[in-house]
């Protein structure tokens, strides 16, 4: 599995962008391993709200983590004030980049992630496909 470090300039949507790296990239499948760096604002949608949440910055990335495919992306936040106060959640748009964003994503080169509807949990979960036979 390659990795895959990026850096993401200022203005740029935190989401959007990473969702539209692995095709990039040739594949469409890739896990966000880590990521750092600043927000003007942040999107959070929190454990069982059924919206997001915009937080005000100035923002510092303290994790990042995530799944990122064709089907949909699952991404984690936590994010500190000026503060230091720290709050995370689901990352939604609209979550700015500040100065800087710096993220290793490990891309799925043969293979695909997908989300498939799941009985027991009710949301659209994970799913991996393994490579076709050639």
């Amino acid at each position: 599995m390659p990795f895959l470090p990026i850096r993401l300039s200022p203005g740029v949507d935190l989401r959007r962008s990473l969702e539209a790296l692995p095709t990039s990239q040739g594949t469409d499948s890739a896990f966000v391993v880590a990521g750092m760096g600043s927000l003007v604002q942040a999107s959070l949608r929190y454990a069982d709200a059924p919206d997001a949440s915009m937080v005000t910055g100035p923002l510092e990335i303290v994790s990042l983590s995530g799944s990122l495919s064709a089907a949909g992306a699952h991404l984690h936040m936590s994010v500190a004030d000026a503060s230091g106060r720290v709050i995370g959640g689901h990352l939604g748009y609209g979550s700015t980049v500040r100065t800087t964003a710096e993220v290793l994503l490990a891309l799925l080169p043969h293979g695909t992630l997908t989300r498939e509807h799941d009985a027991a949990t009710g949301f659209r979960e994970l799913v991996v496909r393994p490579p076709k036979p050639s």
